[in-house]
């Protein structure tokens, strides 16, 4: 089935000639699905009612709605959409005093395993169509009538392990016809797919790479996450430097701090020691305990210290603002709690 909304401007011409229409037609079609965000052949009131008719063979891709939760503390929106074939996925929109952020899946489910996070416990269902990570971007700008100015592709799923479509997905999203989103306003998250990397460096985009780090060596680093009994932490930071060396885009370096696991202050000089040169930053994240797991958050004293040890290293960092603690925020917390319920309903 043609999935019309993951098609370019080019794709759309070709088709357009083979229904017996104009290529002009695809540029209208564009921007209809793209800029003006429509989910029915029968807003594009500028097509000819034919053509719509023979459009009406290709669906276009559309989330459904199934939850929203607002945080009473700041405003965070956390959305979770229903796609066509029942599987729910889910994004979240903080607001800034820049601008509108939104963070968006690229999976249902994930086979990364990592052990801190939610969405991994399932596995992995299926990977997003490039139409259905951007029309979780479409669907909150169209609800909150806000422009959406900044997109992490940081929520449920591995992005590099569904690289074609993460790829369709940021050339629509940034290119001229459709919302137009900076490219320096996007920024992708992987666990350390150094193939993946290497080949997103050719790309030379001007996305920002994040790596999820989490440990300052190898032995820590393959407790918490299974990737890195793949490629170890120096095939990953050469990696980096690569993707900075192509792109002339900093680095940025997620670290969860773990309680007792990746949190004391040798953790911190081993980590500055590692990534020491590369042009970087790293965000300090406080996990988020979940029941299956018998990982703690740091106190907020460890996370300080680790802070300023990393600084006094000479290393550029923050610690991650909690947004919406509230409400089910972090990655793969309410699919989870939807899917647990629907189970338990059957």
């Amino acid at each position: 089935m043609t999935d019309i909304k993951s098609m370019t401007i080019e794709e759309l011409k070709t088709l357009m000639t083979e229904l017996g229409d104009k290529p002009f037609r695809a540029k209208q079609i564009y921007s209809w699905l793209h800029e003006h965000l429509v989910t029915s052949y029968d807003e594009m009131t500028n097509l000819p009612k034919g053509l719509r008719e023979k459009l009406k063979a290709y669906p276009i891709t559309a989330l459904e709605t199934a939850d929203v939760q607002i945080s009473e503390i700041d405003g965070t929106r956390k959305y979770l959409f229903r796609l066509s074939d029942g599987n729910v996925i889910e994004s979240v929109l903080m607001g800034y005093k820049h601008g509108n952020s939104v963070c968006i899946s690229s999976q249902a489910g994930c086979r990364m395993g990592c052990r801190f996070c939610a969405s991994t416990i399932g596995g992995l269902t299926r990977n997003l169509l490039a139409s259905e990570m951007l029309d979780q971007i479409y669907r909150i700008q169209a609800q909150t009538g806000e422009r959406v100015s900044n997109v992490v592709v940081m929520g449920t799923g591995e992005p590099l392990d569904n690289y074609d479509n993460f790829l369709r997905f940021v050339h629509i999203l940034t290119e001229d016809g459709g919302l137009h989103i900076s490219q320096r306003n996007v920024t992708v998250s992987t666990c350390g797919l150094v193939p993946r990397m290497n080949d997103l460096a050719e790309e030379k985009l001007q996305i920002t790479l994040a790596l999820s780090l989490h440990a300052p060596n190898d032995i820590k680093r393959q407790e918490l996450m299974p990737i890195a009994r793949k490629y170890s932490m120096d095939e990953v930071l050469q990696a980096c430097r690569n993707y900075f060396e192509k792109t002339g885009r900093r680095i940025t370096f997620e670290y969860s701090l773990v309680a007792g696991v990746n949190d004391t202050d040798e953790d911190a000089e081993e980590l500055a020691g590692r990534i020491r040169g590369i042009n970087c930053h790293v965000n300090l994240i406080p996990v988020n305990p979940i029941k299956e797991r018998s990982f703690a958050r740091s106190t907020r004293q460890a996370v300080e210290n680790f802070k300023i040890k990393l600084e006094k290293c000479g290393i550029n960092v923050t610690i991650r603002r909690e947004m919406g603690s509230d409400i089910d925020g972090a990655c793969g917390q309410l699919r989870k709690s939807y899917l647990e319920k629907t189970e338990s309903e059957k």
